[in-house]
């Protein structure tokens, strides 16, 4: 079996793929976690959720300038 096969069989959940990406955005997590973290998240989960973060954390950009400019 290949790493990748292996990898993608892991048993995280989203949710917490969604957890560590989200850590991930302030860049402060502790190697604990990060370690138990690498170990554990499926690659797929990871590369959706850090899609998702990225596009929140530009609709919230946006917004936000939105309603500086209004005023």
């Amino acid at each position: 079996m290949s790493d990748l096969e292996e990898a993608s069989r892991r048993k995280a959940s989203f949710g917490a793929a969604m957890k560590a990406i989200f850590w991930s955005f302030f860049g402060i997590r502790k190697r604990k976690d990060y370690e138990s973290d690498a170990a554990g998240l499926n690659p797929v989960h990871v590369v959706i959720a850090g899609i998702l973060g990225a596009l929140i954390f530009i609709g919230i950009l946006i917004t936000i300038v939105k309603l500086v400019v209004a005023k």
